[in-house]
């Protein structure tokens, strides 16, 4: 999968002329269905030219939130603007302006790539080469492939092409990376950071943990249709806890006691289920403690680490770690 890192002038360098200092803003945004809320109070915005992460646990209203700034549901209450437009009153507008990505089932299954760019170029009165975007997203091979027939990482990354094709000022890329291998993975990131340095704003929702920190400015975690945490993953660590943590993962409920008698150990606790933070101003004698300890306790250690927080263990600590019905 071939990426141009250049960014080509004219039309594609454009692309985020005009982009408002914030490209989204959402106040006390509400959405029931029925007596089911599913966006209660929701307040966010994303400026102009970021990559910008939505996160949230299933059902916890990421869907309905991108659906209202799309303009492709109506809110109940509050306010929204996008691009400087109502995405409820001036859906025919924003769309000209923004790409989405599909999914799968929005396509003729016997087209085929390039035939599906054009027809989709066509839509748009400024559009990017479907040649270009075939080459960027790696499917120049795959010309003469029906759509039916390619494989589903392949579609994704001509998802991915569609979003791109109208030259978007703001572009909403939902599980971008789904079903791709590790190359073509991290060609997309290196297609979502050129986006971010034309100054396209993009609205990123994903499960993957490392994908949102790799490539997001900033990051909203929403739970229960509300904002649980908003900033980068500066702002969004623990600020209660020493520079100098220490994570392990091993076995779960082990005996609290044994492990803040080691002499090393300030504190420690069960930060989730089987994952243990240790607070401490000596990390390379805690280590050599706790790698001893497990020794003689006959504890399998998977994972022990010096460092901050992974965006995995804020979205935990923030929205828990039960699996959703």
């Amino acid at each position: 999968m071939a990426v141009s890192g250049e960014v080509e002038a004219g039309e594609h360098q454009a692309a985020g002329a005009g982009v408002p200092p914030m490209a989204v803003q959402v106040r006390d945004l509400r959405k029931s269905y029925g007596s089911r809320v599913a966006v209660d109070g929701l307040s966010f915005e994303a400026a102009g030219g970021e990559v910008f992460a939505l996160l949230g646990p299933n059902g916890a209203g990421k869907t309905t939130t991108i659906e209202i700034l799309e303009g492709y549901r109506h809110r109940d209450d509050g306010e929204v603007s996008v691009l400087g437009l109502d995405p409820q009153r001036q859906a025919h507008q924003l769309r000209q302006q923004i790409g989405l990505m599909l999914q799968e089932g929005g396509v003729y299954p016997q087209a085929r790539p390039r035939e599906i760019l054009k027809l989709f170029a066509s839509f748009y009165p400024k559009h990017d080469d479907p040649d270009r975007l075939l080459e960027l997203v790696g499917l120049s091979g795959e010309l003469k492939t029906p759509y039916r027939r390619l494989s589903g990482g392949q579609k994704q990354r001509l998802a991915l092409a569609l979003a791109l094709i109208g030259c978007p000022r703001l572009v909403f890329l939902d599980e971008p990376t789904a079903g791709m291998d590790p190359q073509a993975r991290r060609a997309t990131w290196d297609i979502i950071r050129s986006l971010r340095e034309q100054q396209v704003t993009v609205l990123l929702t994903t499960h993957y943990m490392d994908e949102a920190e790799q490539l997001a400015d900033r990051i909203g975690i929403i739970d229960r249709g509300r904002l649980a945490a908003v900033g980068d993953m500066e702002s969004l660590g623990r600020r209660d806890t020493p520079d100098t943590t220490v994570r392990m993962v091993a076995p779960a409920n082990l005996e609290l006691a044994e492990l803040r008698a080691l002499s090393a150990v300030k504190d420690a606790g069960e930060d989730q289920s089987g994952v243990y933070l240790f607070e401490t101003e000596d990390p390379a004698s805690l280590l050599a403690e706790v790698t001893a300890w497990a020794k003689r306790a006959g504890v399998a250690v998977r994972e022990l680490r010096v460092g901050r927080e992974s965006l995995e263990d804020i979205f935990l600590r923030l929205t828990g770690d039960r699996i959703r019905e």
